[in-house]
């Protein structure tokens, strides 16, 4: 056995404890060493004459590692060898060691199932990066392969070498070593894994940085309070202290994780720590302390909070870049729920009131956005004093995206209101302004607006609801943007509950109605659309009374688009109401349109059929429709005919042999010698489909 040459006597040490049976593999193949031989050492009278061959970037180690004591070596310059090589060096080093050759030997029978894991180590340096991607995916198998030991004094550091590589790499590697501590041998070494997260924490690729400090945070649950500050805190403070802005970002999301577990001298060092962070010359870091500053501030005690997060907070949310401001109130919600009415009144509220003024939209639009959680977390004495005003500010605000996050908060702000005095509030100080927003000039925010309307009917109770809501719900009922109206037809059941089913015909149906008859297709087309959503809110017996003949009368319309829509929509409420349903209301109406004068509304019956055969079923199609459809194949009308063939091949495999072969067949073969050449084409076609030649 040879000494090993690779790299880890050159530059890692190992001293040639791995041991090689021949010329390692890295080597190009048109070197040829006299030195090398069954009985002579590379290393012989103490002279190091390993060869100088250039090695690639990617420094790997070997497949040999998993036989004949061979351990991890450097890796081969890229595109050296032809890949037949490649494939066959790897069933070498799979298979070439024999039972008891060395240390770590497969053994002769074993040696055929570490293939795959050789092939796995040796794409982690190929070219091609979907390859190295895919190895990297599977590095838990290769790492089980390899021991816990092994893993941690070869695998580790191999990685940690290779944070050069494709971000998509990087990222997988990040995400499998978050779940490594089994693999390096427990809690005790999981401080073996934070070399190679701690480079992957720094890298400039966003993603990369954040699904290391992912795993970082997993790992440290699994620290006992001394080795988290053997390790684990050194690793925060050398990223908070870095000189690129990538490291100090990804500390930010690592303070809280390891502070609770602390002593209270290494605490004061990490509340320092994070302070230097929140007032950092780089917006990038400052954005990233402020996005941590609300999950640091619920593992301090806390009278740090009032000392130290309060003051903080009321820097970065006056910082300079809106894009801190409006990180600083979302962590607002997580310090109000920490402090009293009084400390939140004194210390919180001014700069809260501040924010809900600012000069960026973005800030105000992140207030709105926050509302909800920003109400609870102040209760409702403050409430009612400070952020009513502050939402009627928003609510007129001068940008529509701050408006329509507003509205998006209307319901949840009027439920979330004390039960005592609630309508009053509403009344006075709520509704004069969503009135506003009924008719405003953007979409955006009559659409958010829509969507939560319906919802204060359960909070206002019957009356108010008749008297107020209901002309704002016909107002956007009629509103031109299709997204309003659907808005609207989609929360109908909220006001059903209030008013009930009566009340809401005689007030919102006739619109419904007068919609469904306008004369702009494309507003008919629309309400098409919300039938089966507005079917299943009023329920079938309710669909029936003033629902149904609307369904029909839109089959025979002019526009082909509203006739097809109501097809579809037909199907969709067969699937709502139920075959049943169906056999006594719908087919024997669809049924009678066969005989009507106009060809295109014969030709609509066969395409309900279409839709409507898989929906109900076998014996209502067989007994029913097909009848109607045979019957139909002698129309005068080629464009019937050739529709017929079409249809017979969609219901043909819903019905059962015999009616294939004593019904249809006859009727396609008769369709297939038709004097029209487009009848004859989808009569054949339709033979041929279901295999009755």
């Amino acid at each position: 056995m040879n000494p090993c040459p690779c790299f880890f006597r050159l530059g890692k040490g190992c001293r040639g404890s791995i041991g090689f049976f021949g010329p390692p593999f890295f080597w190009s193949s048109d070197l040829q060493f006299q030195q090398w031989g069954s009985g002579r050492s590379l290393h012989a009278q103490g002279k190091n004459l390993t060869p100088s061959v250039p090695r690639s970037r990617l420094i790997g180690f070997s497949p040999a590692c998993l036989c004949g004591g061979r351990g991890l070596s450097a890796g081969r310059g890229l595109g050296t060898g032809s890949s037949a090589a490649t494939s066959q060096r790897r069933k070498n080093m799979a298979g070439a060691a024999g039972p008891g050759s060395g240390p770590g030997a497969a053994g002769g029978d074993g040696d055929d199932s570490l293939y795959p894991i050789a092939v796995l180590i040796d794409e982690l340096r190929n070219e091609d990066v979907q390859l190295r991607l895919n190895s990297i995916k599977k590095l838990s198998t290769i790492a089980l392969a390899l021991g816990v030991e092994r893993t941690r004094t070869e695998l580790l550091p191999f990685l940690t070498d290779t944070i050069y590589d494709e971000d998509e790499v990087l990222l997988a590697l990040a995400e499998q070593l978050g779940n490594f501590t089994g693999l390096v041998g427990g809690p005790d070494f999981a401080h073996c894994l934070l070399p190679p997260l701690e480079s992957l924490a720094t890298v400039e690729e966003t993603v990369v940085r954040d699904k290391a400090v992912e795993s970082l945070r997993q790992i440290s649950q699994e620290h006992t309070p001394v080795a988290l500050e053997a390790h684990f805190v050194p690793l925060v403070k050398r990223l908070a202290s870095g000189d690129w802005f990538t490291s100090r970002t990804s500390a930010c999301g690592l303070f809280s994780v390891c502070y609770p577990r602390a002593s209270n001298a290494v605490k004061a060092e990490i509340r320092q720590h994070f302070r230097s962070l929140c007032s950092d010359d780089t917006p990038m870091v400052r954005r990233a302390a402020a996005s941590k500053l609300g999950e640091f501030a619920k593992v301090l005690e806390l009278d740090s909070v009032k000392t130290e997060i309060v003051p903080l907070f009321t820097n970065l949310a006056s910082d300079e870049q809106d894009s801190v401001r409006l990180l600083a109130v979302e962590a607002c919600v997580s310090i109000a729920q920490l402090l009293s009415q009084e400390d939140l009144e004194a210390l919180v509220m001014p700069t809260l009131r501040q924010a809900a003024e600012d000069k960026s939209w973005r800030v105000r639009y992140m207030v709105a956005d926050k509302f909800s959680e920003l109400q609870k977390a102040v209760g409702p004495k403050i409430a009612l004093s400070d952020l009513i005003p502050a939402f009627q500010s928003l609510l007129r605000d001068c940008e529509a995206e701050v408006r329509a996050a507003a509205a998006h908060k209307v319901r949840e702000l009027c439920e979330n209101l004390p039960a005592e005095g609630r309508e009053t509030v509403i009344m006075n100080q709520i509704l004069p302004y969503i009135k506003e927003l009924v008719s405003d000039t953007n979409q955006h925010v009559k659409s958010a607006l829509a969507s939560v309307i319906m919802g204060l009917s359960t909070v206002l109770g019957k009356e108010n609801t008749i008297e107020h809501l209901l002309p704002l719900f016909l107002a956007q009922l009629k509103d031109e943007c299709p997204e309003v109206r659907l808005n609207i037809i989609s929360n109908l059941d909220c006001v059903n509950e209030v008013i009930g089913i009566r009340q809401l015909s005689q007030s919102l149906l006739p619109a419904i109605v007068e919609l469904a008859e306008d004369a702009k297709w494309r507003v008919r087309l629309a309400i098409i659309e919300y039938m089966p959503l507005l079917a299943g809110q009023l329920g079938v017996e309710f669909f029936d009374e003033k629902l149904n003949s609307l369904c029909m009368a839109w089959l025979v319309d002019h526009v082909y688009a509203i006739r097809e829509a109501a097809t579809n929509n037909l199907m969709k409420l067969v699937q709502k109401f139920g075959t049943e349903w169906a056999q006594n209301t719908i087919v024997p109406k669809v049924l009678v349109m066969a005989n009507d004068p106009n060809y295109l509304h014969r030709m609509t019956t066969l395409f309900c059929i279409n839709a409507l055969s898989e929906a109900c079923g076998k014996e209502i199609t067989t007994k029913q429709m097909l009848p109607i459809v045979l019957k139909m194949a002698g129309d005068q009308v080629a464009n019937v005919r050739f529709n017929v063939a079409k249809s017979l091949q969609k219901i043909g495999p819903i019905l059962d042999t015999n009616a294939l072969q004593g019904e249809v067949k006859p009727v396609l073969q008769k369709l297939g010698q038709d004097e029209d050449m487009d009848v004859k084409y989808f009569a054949q076609e339709a033979i041929s489909v279901l295999a009755l030649a």
